[in-house]
């Protein structure tokens, strides 16, 4: 269940999100319900994932062995793959959006389409979005990009956080450093730590995605489909990619749009009943608006911080730092 306050916060992008997300129906994409109106907030009903994030996951572990790594990438890239059938490319692919069944062989769930995109409806990627450790070069270039080669570079970028337990373009000795974090990623500087004893196959399917404009052939690479579930299989994922596979929401899109519209409205002002102890609403008010400044910061904070990575990118064009 996701809640979003009513008003201002309900916005075009929460209709895509919600609109996008119901038009999927794949074993590794969490289900889509419903929305439902509450006086003060719009919920999103989906599945519940039992078994959490996959980033708990592997920081509970430290790093996946190489065949637990690739059991869960497959999955990714199952997943990931619909959703560029159906022209939606997620945009903001990163270990905290890919959830857990609670099975004991879990099931992956790519979930939080709060920053995708559908061909069919919308134009063409040019917006800086995304986690920063996962953003892939052409995000940061401020022009149209292909968003399903950005997707496949970030689900590398889960690959090889799965295989080494860190993020591949961060400076691991000043790993706060947004500005050489952004020229890592446009240099494409990573190495794989020697510690970390993965197959040549593993090391060949990363060197495919982490270029510029990343490989389209993870699925036929030889790592990716060495020991490949049945269920992961073209004849097996057929019955996903036919026209007629419903969705699992009950409500069409007039429905939920209707909805979403009336969500814009602000929740009705309750009375205090302070006197009783049920709190200030004033306070309650006071509260909100310090989140929203907090927010606001938040968002100046990161809009500075991609100026600054155009900055960088300039610098390594100029300049290109020796790839190790």
């Amino acid at each position: 269940m996701k809640y979003i306050e009513r008003g201002r916060k309900i916005d075009e992008n929460v209709a895509r999100e919600i609109i996008n997300h119901r038009s999927l129906r794949h074993p590794h994409i969490i289900r889509f319900r419903e929305v439902v109106l509450t006086p003060t907030h719009l919920a999103i009903v989906m599945e519940y994932a039992a078994g959490g994030e996959l980033f708990e996951r592997i920081s509970r572990v430290g790093r996946f062995s190489e065949d637990e790594a690739r059991y869960f990438f497959q999955q990714l890239i199952s997943g990931v793959h619909y959703c560029h059938f159906m022209q939606i490319c997620h945009r903001d692919l990163k270990l905290e959006n890919t959830l857990l069944d609670g099975s004991p062989a879990p099931r992956l769930k790519i979930c939080d389409f709060g920053y995708s995109k559908s061909s069919l409806l919308h134009s063409r990627p040019k917006s800086t979005v995304g986690t920063p450790a996962y953003i892939a070069p052409e995000v940061l270039s401020r022009k149209e990009y292909d968003g399903k080669t950005a997707d496949a570079w970030s689900c590398g970028v889960t690959l090889y956080v799965m295989l080494v337990g860190a993020y591949p373009f961060e400076d691991q000795e000043d790993p706060k450093n947004f500005r050489k974090t952004i020229q890592r990623i446009m240099a494409v500087q990573y190495k794989i730590p020697d510690y970390v004893h993965i197959s040549e196959d593993c090391r060949h399917l990363l060197s495919r995605i982490f270029v510029a404009n990343a490989s389209k052939e993870i699925k036929s690479h030889p790592w990716f489909v060495k020991n490949l579930p049945r269920e992961l299989t073209e004849a097996a994922q057929a019955a996903y990619y036919k026209k007629e596979n419903p969705t699992f929401s009950p409500q069409s899109v007039e429905e939920i749009m209707k909805i979403v519209e009336e969500a814009r409205s602000p929740p009705p002002v309750a009375r205090s009943h302070s006197a009783y102890g049920w709190g200030d609403d004033e306070e309650d008010e006071d509260e909100d608006d310090i989140k929203d400044k907090e927010n606001e910061a938040e968002d100046d904070e990161y809009d500075k911080r991609v100026k600054e990575a155009h900055e960088a990118e300039k610098l390594v064009q100029s300049n290109p730092p020796p790839c190790s």
